[in-house]
């Protein structure tokens, strides 16, 4: 079978619209969960200056939404593309590529990548995984082997990663800190962040609440009500549009194996990004140096460091020293997260990273910006380790 060249996509479409909406931590933001996307869309499109009817082609955010029914609410007439990517928090960056895919190829003219959820309001985990088996990370094996013995949410999952990273490399909870402060740190250059004007020290984090060891409260995302989305196009089309384009030079994504079983894992510390990031880069023609940025999915602050390491950024259990001493923070060598991230900025299911990277591209960033950003790396976590990376581009 003959394989397309690694190149192929390499800078054939661009982000050409962002949208956020506000976020909150209250119970219930008011807005229904369609509601909230549908608010960020509207920001997309105004920002890409399109009309709702040229999307042509829809990638929800699984679980939250129906192409059909973004398609009937937006007035989206000609809906020519549509797919849902069942990795969890991987699936918005994943959909780059595929959205690229669509553009490039001409399936579609215009793809919305939309997602939104009222995930502090909103149902628990717990009671997902009582519901409906399948929707939650490791579907049957979780419900028989995993949620009976106490591990019934997300940090009890992740744990045992860092655990293991901890046990076997001597990664140190001031390592862990050090993500947490950073995030904290960009947050307070956000004014849409859920935790600006709330700093942090060292000392807080350490003396904030046991979790699930290793992880305590300060280690662990916010839970967040909001919504965000994007919209791709062809590298031809964005020359025509209101914004200048981000292009997108490289993406993958990937998952371990088994991707529904931690435990019984032959490498502990693969992901899908461990194969999905050599791809991207390729693809790319660019390498993790290149970089001038990184927003990479943090729901826990280990994951910041084992996705750095399984980037690319540096070795496997070298993760905890490179964060260390302000080097993810602005004016580091690889500043991180510059909106806070899921950890202090908000939870929007990763999109939010794809929004900021954008901003960064754009030199839109205002006092969080970094200086002559060129090239960023998005990366999305899902499920038990499912990856996903994007390598992002000013266009001149």
């Amino acid at each position: 079978m003959t394989q397309l060249a690694p190149n192929v996509l390499r800078d054939a479409a661009c982000i050409v619209g962002i949208g956020e909406t506000a976020v909150c931590r209250k119970p219930g933001s008011g807005l229904s969960v369609m509601a909230l996307q549908l608010k960020a869309v509207a920001a997309a499109l105004e920002d890409a200056g399109l009309r709702a009817r040229d999307i042509d082609g829809i990638m929800p955010f699984p679980n939250l939404g129906r192409a059909e029914a973004f398609a009937a609410s937006l007035g989206c007439e000609n809906l020519r593309f549509a797919a849902t990517l069942n990795l969890g928090g991987a699936s918005p960056v994943a959909a780059l590529r595929m959205a690229a895919m669509a553009v490039a190829t001409g399936v579609a003219n215009h793809v919305l990548v939309p997602g939104g959820w009222n995930g502090y309001s909103g149902a628990r985990t717990r009671e997902i995984a009582a519901n409906d088996v399948e929707s939650i990370p490791g579907a049957a094996i979780a419900r028989d082997w995993y949620l009976p013995y106490g591990l019934s949410a997300p940090p009890q999952w992740y744990a045992l990663m860092a655990q293991r990273h901890m046990h076997e490399y001597g990664t140190r909870a001031e390592q862990l800190g050090a993500v947490a402060l950073a995030m904290r740190r960009h947050a307070q250059l956000n004014p849409g962040a859920l935790m600006c004007g709330k700093p942090m020290t060292m000392a807080d984090y350490l003396a904030s609440p046991m979790i699930t060891a290793p992880y305590r409260m300060l280690d662990c995302c916010l839970e967040t009500d909001g919504a965000a989305a994007y919209i791709v196009s062809s590298t031809a089309r964005a020359r025509d549009l209101r914004q200048r384009p981000v292009s997108i030079m490289g993406a993958a994504s990937g998952q371990p194996y088994p991707a529904d079983d931690i435990i019984n894992r032959k490498d502990f510390h693969r992901t899908g990004l461990t194969t999905a990031a050599p791809e991207a880069f390729a693809m790319a023609g660019v390498t993790p140096a290149d970089a001038d940025f990184a927003q990479v999915y943090d729901c826990f602050t280990f994951e910041v460091i084992q996705q750095l390491e399984e980037a690319g950024f540096c070795r496997r259990g070298e993760g905890g020293a490179f964060v260390e001493n302000g080097a993810i923070e602005l004016g580091g060598r690889l500043p991180v997260n510059t909106h806070g991230g899921l950890l202090s900025q908000a939870h929007l299911l990763g999109i939010g990273h794809v929004v900021e990277a954008v901003r960064q591209l754009r030199g839109e960033a205002g006092a969080r910006q970094v200086k002559d950003a060129e090239i960023g790396v998005v990366t999305g976590w899902g499920d038990f380790g499912d990856g996903s990376i994007a390598i992002l581009r000013r266009v001149n």
